[in-house]
């Protein structure tokens, strides 16, 4: 595309007349008609032309603002045609893919309307309220989605808003549809040009006879097109004839009209949105005043985003937005085009399925194309997809702008979208808007928003690992958002392991210590505690669990902290379906002491789930090291993807530290789980993180021991405690009506008990200390623990701590006024100098 010729609103050359001088076609009607309109021809068996709109930011790059504002205006007079209370009442319908745009924009005018566009992209779960064909276009099939069933089904007028309206089939076809399961009295249909012929214009009160409505049409502007006798045989073999001619110069070497991409591609990089929580990407699944005023209470912070991330001296931006996804990128556009400064061009298109011819004349609306594959995996399949007038149109940076589900390998692909704009603009910036999930829907977005700043991302992030495959839970238990490393060798002796933490040589998470095999007698005393404690336990989890349903989230997305927090979360989700009725869905991640929370099953939440309704869950607090590491890690997370949402808040089973609001008690019992490794918690080992085993967009990982089912306790602990669920029903409900009315911050008693022993004991590090009965058995049956702390007068809780402390001789101290049951020390070998709390000296 030549300098001079860059925006086509600025041609002296009506963007129609090759095309008209070509096929006779003519464009009759308002003045204003051929500054809305340009003409080009595509391959398509139904129509040869193509109408190519200015104003609507599908196929020519215009001033955002300018797109949305004629859409405005158009729906500030179906508002002066309704008046407010009719507006009120109003249900405004986009047409995809290239209204969805302007059906937005149009209900921005009408101001109180909500609104819902058709969609091509199918999603299972989600109840069909409607579809139809669209008989000219190359892909045919409409579906109405809406979130909420009822949403078509009020007595307001439906207000149905399209580019262009020509014969009106496919909008006649969709209020007749309409009209036999949702019947109204009236309907709107909006367009911006009526370009109906003489024979068509009756139609209109035939049909609003026909189905006993009134229907009304709105437009900007009205004219028809004139088209000669045999213009689609003529209009396809002008198409053949040019593309032949195309290939041949490419061939050749002689393609002087193909845009020239630049001597180096230009960069790539992501840029993080902050898209706010819970608010939908669009119309698909329908789109509130609510949701409206949430979008533009975010857009000048989002804008300022890109606005930093662009270059400093790009003077001519593009932001393209993505097929269906129109809106949010035209909003994004006008905020941006709000903030640049004067001197700076923002302009605003998007890609397309629709196959036109390109030729790089001013007398033709289409100047150049850029050829990509399809990038949204989850639409009606592969193919080609286009963006029209970008290449050599002179743009000094481009905002692509797809939702999560397009944000996939063929668009970070050599020949995908990105490269072929990388190579004709200096930089390229991709911004992910998370693809909305209804909560009825069975199908999911298949990827999550890669690494921020990354030109690449995987393919997809997996689904989570189930048993039996994957744990010897149930499938629909819980999902482990987890890598699968059960055929590495990652186990070392509990010695040679301490050495390696401690001497700083090693992360504990880089290996895995031999998995403990209980004695006979041991196992008796796992028995006995299970059969002791399952009414207090079935008491603590329906207590932490009613918390959570009330205060939290009413369909909460349960994520237990792997592995110990497992068996709590898959009992909570018991409790929940048992007492209410609610099929809780349960996900296991992995959160590794000093490196956070894994960042890529965030990003897989983020993307099938609102952060809002994540719940983090553990087994129990000890010091609080895992609380306070999880807040920093969602905190980091959030500054470096963009992803908000998330509630760093753990709700636990058991809370003696004093660390966390959510819990079930704050008592320091036995809880059983913790008296075992994996045999009792899905045979699942403690998570792994080291760099040769985890990369930058792989989960972190563990280990399955299917050698260990003989000895598998983990459906006898989960059967015996909720077993005990209907017993403790009335306990249940006087508890949690104590819980919600009492003042439950925080008081970190254990942080400052276990700085105390840190410092009495001459350890001086408080990672070695380990307070309560859970992380006192972890010490005895994963590191090299050097003495025992026990409350002085505690009892049976503590006979399977005493039991192992015998096995591997370690002293057990009675201490008074302990605030823990029992306190764990690990033993502080490679602490040179240190000294213990008789004054020996401690280093070996």
């Amino acid at each position: 595309m030549k300098a001079e010729h860059r925006d086509s609103m600025k041609n002296v050359v009506w963007s129609g007349n090759w095309v008209a001088e070509r096929l006779g076609v003519e464009l009759v009607g308002d003045e204003e008609l051929r500054d809305l309109l340009g003409l080009a021809l595509r391959r398509n068996p139904k129509r040869a032309h193509l109408l190519v709109s200015n104003v609507l930011g599908k196929h020519v790059p215009q001033s955002p603002l300018r797109v949305w504002q004629t859409g405005y205006e158009l729906g500030r007079r179906v508002r002066d045609l309704l008046g407010v209370p009719g507006a009120r009442r109003a249900v405004v319908l986009g047409y995809a893919e290239t209204a969805t745009g302007l059906g937005h924009s149009v209900a921005d005018g009408l101001g109180l309307a909500p609104y819902l566009h058709s969609t091509r992209r199918p999603v299972e779960g989600v109840e069909r309220a409607g579809g139809f064909e669209e008989s000219h276009s190359h892909a045919t099939s409409h579906l109405l989605l809406p979130e909420k069933p009822g949403l078509l089904a009020g007595d307001g007028a439906l207000v149905l808003v399209d580019d262009e309206f020509s014969t009106g089939n496919t909008v006649l076809n969709t209020i007749r549809a309409l009209h036999e399961r949702y019947p109204r009295e009236h309907y709107v249909i909006v367009a911006l040009v009526d370009m109906r012929s003489p024979a068509d214009r009756g139609r209109l009160d035939e049909f609003a006879r026909e189905i006993g409505a009134r229907v009304d049409l709105v437009a900007a502007a009205s004219g028809t097109v004139r088209l000669p006798d045999g213009i689609l045989a003529k209009g396809q073999a002008l198409v053949a004839e040019h593309e032949r001619e195309h290939e041949q110069a490419h061939e050749n070497g002689t393609a002087a009209s193909a845009p020239v991409p630049l001597p180096q591609p230009g960069t790539i990089a992501r840029v993080q949105l902050g898209w706010p929580r819970g608010l939908p990407d669009g119309g698909r699944h329908g789109f509130t005043p609510e949701h409206r005023a949430q979008l533009e209470g975010a857009l000048p912070a989002m804008a300022a985003r890109l606005a930093d991330a662009l270059p400093e001296d790009a003077r001519r931006i593009l932001v393209l937005g993505f097929e269906e996804l129109m809106y949010a990128p035209l909003r994004l556009g006008v905020a941006l085009e709000k903030l640049k400064p004067d001197g700076t061009e923002v302009r605003y298109s998007t890609t397309t399925r629709s196959p036109v011819l390109a030729l790089d004349d001013p007398g033709y609306a289409i100047r150049s194309r850029l050829v990509f594959p399809a990038h949204d995996t989850p639409g009606d399949g592969p193919g080609e997809r286009y963006a029209y007038n970008v290449a050599g149109a002179g743009f000094d940076a481009v905002v692509a702008v797809v939702d999560s589900v397009a944000d996939t390998a063929e668009l970070h692909a050599p020949d995908g979208l990105l490269a072929r704009l990388a190579a004709h603009t200096p930089s390229v910036l991709l911004a992910v808007v998370p693809s909305y999930v209804p909560a009825s829907a069975s199908y999911v977005p298949a990827c999550a928003p890669a690494e921020p700043n990354s030109s690449e991302r995987p393919s997809m992030l997996p689904e989570p690992l189930r048993g039996p495959d994957f744990s010897s839970y149930a499938p629909d238990e819980v999902g482990w958002l987890l890598q699968d490393l059960s055929d590495t060798r990652l186990e070392a002796p509990t010695e040679e392991r301490e050495e390696a933490i401690q001497s700083g040589g090693a992360h504990y998470a880089e290996s895995l210590p031999v998995e403990y095999q209980p004695s006979a007698q041991y196992q008796e005393l796992f028995r006995a505690a299970l059969d002791a404690s399952a009414a207090r336990i079935a008491q603590a989890v329906g207590a932490v669990t009613e918390t959570v349903l009330a205060e939290r989230s009413p369909r909460p997305v349960l994520v237990s902290l792997a592995r110990a927090g497992t068996p709590i979360g898959i009992l909570m989700r018991r409790w929940a379906r048992i007492r209410h009725g609610l099929d809780l869905p349960h996900y296991a991640v992995s959160i590794v002491r000093g490196r956070g929370i894994d960042a890529n099953a965030l990003r897989w939440l983020a993307a099938h789930h609102d952060p809002a309704d994540v719940v983090f869950l553990d087994g129990w607090t000890g010091k609080g090291a895992i609380t306070r590491e999880l807040a920093q890690a969602i905190e980091e997370f959030e500054a470096s993807d963009g992803i908000t949402g998330f509630d760093p808040e753990i709700a636990v089973l058991a809370d003696p530290g004093s660390c966390v609001r959510t819990y079930g008690t704050r008592e320091d019992f036995l809880i059983p789980s913790a008296c075992l490794n994996s045999t009792v918690s899905g045979l699942i080992s403690r998570t792994v993180l080291r760099a040769d085993l985890v990369g930058e967009h792989d989960f972190h990982g563990a280990k399955f021991y299917r050698e260990l089912a003989d000895a598998d306790a983990s459906a006898d602990f989960l059967d015996a405690v909720s077993d005990r669920f209907g017993e403790v029903g009335e306990a249940v409900g006087t508890q949690v009506k104590e819980l919600l009315s009492t003042d439950r911050s925080p008081t970190w008693e254990g942080w400052a008990a276990v700085e105390r022993i840190s410092e009495e004991y001459g350890i001086n590090d408080v990672n070695l200390v380990k307070p309560g009965v859970g992380e006192t058995t972890r010490v005895l049956l994963r590191r090299v623990p050097w003495r025992i702390l026990a409350r002085a007068g505690a009892g049976a809780d503590l006979d399977h701590v005493r039991l192992l402390a015998e096995q591997r001789g370690v002293p057990v101290e009675e201490v008074a006024e302990l605030p823990y049951t029992c306190v764990g020390l690990i033993h502080p070998k490679y602490t040179r100098g240190a000294t213990g709390a008789d004054g020996r000296a401690v280093t070996v």
